[in-house]
């Protein structure tokens, strides 16, 4: 999918769309340094000869004062940009820990230059306004575990938080779509309201107690949810759902999700807080099952799914509920193929899961952005597969030779890593990619005084 770009003015925020690694051959970084407009080289006789007498003024009593730390922070993004893109064609850059390489990336090389680059300067301020369990809390122990895990590796850091609003790139909104369900939505009521006050308030109070909401309208602001309702409970504030970096498992572009802006993360379901005894399998030569899913019925997909498959080809093992006995576990680290099709909303933990056991993840969904996808190139690893092919799903996986298939299964045994779960964290791992992910949408992001 090729995106389109185009420079978006908001008074005096300029959000530029064309720095996304997956499009690097098609930026002209040129247009950085025209947009930017900035002339660090000028003087005061300069300045004076301007025809525009009041600007002059203005423009010299800046120079004289010298340039703010806002100004100074966008202009180290600006050597940012330029370094990654001179790591497009220029060598590899040596890294103790891992050295991105393969088909898996759209880029390698622009990868590892911006996660460098990340790990030098990325600093991030966290709101301290809120009281647990809505806020600076959230689950580590279930299909939504990534947002209390995320808000819990964020409040803890060292590296990259910063308690210096000044020094900060972005800014995180430590609230939970989890906990705002679960404490203060009324069960069954199908009314949202209370939710949507929440989060206003919220916006409210850090916005007159602090000038970075009002200076950026949001733009170097993030929220993240796992919840299903984490894209309805963004448009409880207009510059949140328009303006901000919405970090979402729900990446659904036909519910909003805007990839050049927002970012996609993977759902992980953490049945006990930890991966351990959850990653790894046999070799590709050890795996006699064609293709596996197991799991309940709802959203539009698997039923249809279950209705082609379902105990219909003993090579594809299809099943609502497993046989007794049977291992779940077991049934991922013995086939090919595991099939993930999305259920009421597009995100499916299933596709970690496979990742996590050595399991070509089949791809089942509409509108699904997967996680990471301005790094990564999900077609070097994993099998997509439109709903209405459903019918023809083992024609097309007996279609791919045993070389390609062992090809895929080991690229995603290569990119497991940044999808694992670590406490602490570990460089690469889905705390920090989830990091990159934001760090690369700021640097699509360019802030003004007003």
């Amino acid at each position: 999918m090729e995106l389109t770009f185009k420079v978006v003015r908001l008074w005096w925020i300029e959000i530029n769309c064309k720095f996304l690694l997956r499009n690097v051959n098609q930026m002209t970084w040129q247009d950085w340094e025209r947009e930017d407009g900035v002339n660090r080289t000028v003087n005061i006789s300069q300045v004076i000869s301007s025809s525009n007498e009041s600007e002059a003024v203005v423009t010299a009593a800046k120079i004289r004062r010298g340039y703010s730390r806002l100004e100074r922070l966008e202009a180290n993004l600006r050597r940012v940009r330029a370094t990654i893109r001179e790591a497009r064609n220029g060598n590899q850059t040596q890294d103790s820990d891992y050295v991105p390489t393969g088909p898996m990336y759209w880029n390698a090389k622009s990868f590892h230059r911006s996660y460098l680059e990340m790990e030098k300067h990325f600093k991030v301020f966290v709101y301290g306004e809120g009281e647990p369990p809505l806020f600076h809390n959230g689950p580590c122990k279930s299909i939504y575990s990534m947002e209390g895990n995320f808000i819990h590796m964020m409040e803890i850091n060292n590296q990259f938080r910063t308690r210096d609003p000044e020094k900060a790139h972005v800014f995180f909104l430590p609230f939970s779509v989890t906990m705002l369900v679960r404490f203060v939505y009324a069960r069954d009521s199908k009314d949202f309201t209370p939710i949507r006050k929440t989060v206003v308030d919220y916006i409210d109070t850090i916005s007159e107690k602090y000038p970075f909401w009002n200076r950026s309208l949001g733009a170097d602001h993030f929220m993240l949810a796992c919840h299903d309702w984490g894209p309805e409970t963004s448009f409880s504030v207009p510059y949140l759902y328009k303006h901000s970096i919405r970090v979402l498992c729900n990446a659904n572009t036909s519910e909003g999700f805007n990839p050049s802006k927002d970012v996609s993360f993977p759902e992980v379901n953490l049945q006990t807080g930890y991966i351990n005894g959850f990653v790894g399998g046999p070799s590709p030569s050890r795996r006699s099952i064609l293709a596996f899913f197991a799991g309940g019925v709802h959203g539009p997909i698997r039923p249809v799914l279950l209705e082609h498959w379902e105990n219909k080809d003993e090579e594809m093992k299809v099943h609502q509920y497993l046989p007794g006995g049977v291992s779940y576990y077991d049934m991922l680290r013995n086939s090919k193929f595991c099939i993930c099709p999305s259920g009421y909303e597009v995100a499916s933990p299933r596709i970690v899961e496979a990742l996590y056991t050595g399991c070509v993840p089949v791809l089942i969904s509409d509108h699904y952005v997967p996680p990471f996808s301005d790094v990564l190139n999900w077609k070097s690893f994993s099998v997509e597969v439109s709903v209405e092919d459903i019918p023809n799903l083992k024609t097309i996986l007996t279609s791919i030779s045993r070389r390609q298939y062992i090809r895929m299964q080991r690229r995603g045994v290569q990119v497991r890593r940044h999808f694992e779960v670590n406490n602490p964290p570990k460089r690469y791992d889905v705390f920090n990619m989830i990091l990159h992910s934001v760090w690369l949408r700021r640097l699509n992001v360019r802030v003004r005084e007003e």
